[in-house]
Protein backbone atom coordinates (compact mmCIF):
# COMPACT_ATOMS: atom_id res chain seq x y z
CA UNK A 1 0.00 0.00 0.00
CA UNK A 2 2.76 2.54 0.68
CA UNK A 3 4.19 1.87 -3.20
CA UNK A 4 1.27 2.86 -4.39
CA UNK A 5 0.56 6.03 -2.30
CA UNK A 6 4.71 6.87 -3.67
CA UNK A 7 3.50 6.53 -7.06
CA UNK A 8 -0.03 8.24 -6.51
CA UNK A 9 2.29 10.68 -4.91
CA UNK A 10 4.82 11.26 -7.71
CA UNK A 11 2.35 10.90 -10.68
CA UNK A 12 0.99 14.51 -8.96
CA UNK A 13 4.52 16.15 -9.12
CA UNK A 14 5.11 14.96 -12.34
CA UNK A 15 1.44 16.29 -13.33
CA UNK A 16 1.71 19.86 -11.55
CA UNK A 17 5.25 19.90 -13.80
CA UNK A 18 3.50 19.31 -16.88
CA UNK A 19 0.32 21.90 -16.21
CA UNK A 20 3.42 24.41 -15.25
CA UNK A 21 4.87 23.90 -18.73
CA UNK A 22 1.10 24.76 -20.42
CA UNK A 23 1.01 28.31 -19.20
CA UNK A 24 1.55 31.00 -20.90
CA UNK A 25 1.28 34.64 -20.99
CA UNK A 26 -2.03 36.10 -22.49
CA UNK A 27 -1.46 39.63 -22.40
CA UNK A 28 0.11 42.10 -20.07
CA UNK A 29 -2.15 45.13 -18.58
CA UNK A 30 -1.01 48.52 -18.39
CA UNK A 31 0.01 50.39 -16.34
CA UNK A 32 1.26 48.39 -13.51
CA UNK A 33 2.85 45.42 -15.87
CA UNK A 34 0.40 43.12 -14.74
CA UNK A 35 1.02 39.10 -16.52
CA UNK A 36 -2.06 37.64 -17.10
CA UNK A 37 -1.36 34.51 -17.84
CA UNK A 38 -3.51 31.12 -19.07
CA UNK A 39 -3.49 27.47 -18.13
CA UNK A 40 -2.23 28.99 -14.91
CA UNK A 41 -1.58 26.49 -11.94
CA UNK A 42 -4.03 26.75 -9.07
CA UNK A 43 -2.91 27.71 -5.79
CA UNK A 44 -3.49 25.02 -3.13
CA UNK A 45 -1.60 23.07 -0.54
CA UNK A 46 -0.67 19.90 -2.69
CA UNK A 47 0.47 22.32 -5.77
CA UNK A 48 2.76 23.90 -3.15
CA UNK A 49 4.15 21.03 -2.08
CA UNK A 50 4.73 19.20 -5.59
CA UNK A 51 6.19 22.87 -6.57
CA UNK A 52 8.55 23.16 -4.06
CA UNK A 53 9.26 19.63 -5.01
CA UNK A 54 10.15 20.22 -8.22
CA UNK A 55 11.88 23.35 -6.87
CA UNK A 56 14.27 20.83 -4.76
CA UNK A 57 15.12 18.30 -7.40
CA UNK A 58 16.37 21.27 -9.77
CA UNK A 59 13.62 21.07 -12.37
CA UNK A 60 11.84 24.69 -12.05
CA UNK A 61 13.62 27.56 -10.28
CA UNK A 62 12.04 31.20 -9.66
CA UNK A 63 11.96 34.16 -11.95
CA UNK A 64 10.25 36.53 -9.63
CA UNK A 65 9.12 36.24 -5.78
CA UNK A 66 6.67 37.90 -3.71
CA UNK A 67 4.32 38.67 -7.05
CA UNK A 68 0.45 39.96 -6.49
CA UNK A 69 -1.81 37.06 -7.29
CA UNK A 70 -5.53 37.00 -7.96
CA UNK A 71 -8.10 34.74 -9.81
CA UNK A 72 -10.48 36.20 -12.23
CA UNK A 73 -14.17 35.32 -11.76
CA UNK A 74 -15.86 32.48 -13.97
CA UNK A 75 -17.89 35.19 -15.51
CA UNK A 76 -14.31 37.09 -16.94
CA UNK A 77 -15.09 40.26 -14.81
CA UNK A 78 -12.52 42.33 -12.76
CA UNK A 79 -13.44 42.36 -9.09
CA UNK A 80 -13.76 45.86 -7.12
CA UNK A 81 -11.32 46.97 -5.78
CA UNK A 82 -8.04 45.41 -6.30
CA UNK A 83 -7.83 41.77 -7.76
CA UNK A 84 -5.07 40.56 -5.99
CA UNK A 85 -5.44 38.60 -2.72
CA UNK A 86 -1.86 36.91 -1.97
CA UNK A 87 1.47 36.83 -3.40
CA UNK A 88 3.41 34.03 -4.92
CA UNK A 89 6.25 32.61 -7.29
CA UNK A 90 6.37 32.54 -10.78
CA UNK A 91 8.67 29.90 -11.73
CA UNK A 92 10.46 28.69 -15.03
CA UNK A 93 11.05 25.36 -16.12
CA UNK A 94 14.53 24.50 -16.32
CA UNK A 95 16.25 21.75 -18.92
CA UNK A 96 16.07 19.16 -16.52
CA UNK A 97 12.43 19.75 -15.54
CA UNK A 98 11.52 19.69 -19.70
CA UNK A 99 13.63 16.49 -19.78
CA UNK A 100 11.46 14.77 -17.18
CA UNK A 101 8.20 16.06 -19.08
CA UNK A 102 9.75 14.72 -22.30
CA UNK A 103 10.85 11.50 -20.78
CA UNK A 104 14.07 12.15 -22.57
CA UNK A 105 16.09 9.57 -19.46
CA UNK A 106 13.68 6.73 -20.88
CA UNK A 107 15.03 7.40 -24.95
CA UNK A 108 18.22 7.22 -23.87
CA UNK A 109 17.80 4.22 -21.80
CA UNK A 110 16.20 2.41 -24.71
CA UNK A 111 18.87 3.28 -27.53
CA UNK A 112 21.56 2.26 -25.29
CA UNK A 113 19.62 -1.18 -24.79
CA UNK A 114 18.58 -1.21 -28.51
CA UNK A 115 22.69 -0.35 -29.05
CA UNK A 116 24.05 -3.12 -27.25
CA UNK A 117 20.84 -5.74 -28.29
CA UNK A 118 22.71 -5.20 -31.70
CA UNK A 119 26.36 -5.30 -30.32
CA UNK A 120 25.22 -8.79 -28.82
CA UNK A 121 23.56 -9.91 -32.08
CA UNK A 122 26.48 -9.19 -34.33
CA UNK A 123 29.19 -10.61 -31.97
CA UNK A 124 26.32 -13.80 -31.90
CA UNK A 125 26.67 -13.51 -36.31
CA UNK A 126 30.18 -13.27 -36.47
CA UNK A 127 31.01 -16.39 -33.93
CA UNK A 128 28.10 -18.51 -36.22
CA UNK A 129 30.09 -17.55 -39.33
CA UNK A 130 33.21 -18.50 -38.47
CA UNK A 131 32.14 -22.67 -37.54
Amino acid sequence: MLFDFRKSKEAKIRGVLRRLSRQRVALVLHPGNVWVIENAVKDNEDTDTALKTCYLRGWIEPIENAIPKGDVPEDGRLPNGSPFNRTGSIYRITDSGWSVINRANFWVLTTVLVGVLGLLVSIIAILVARN
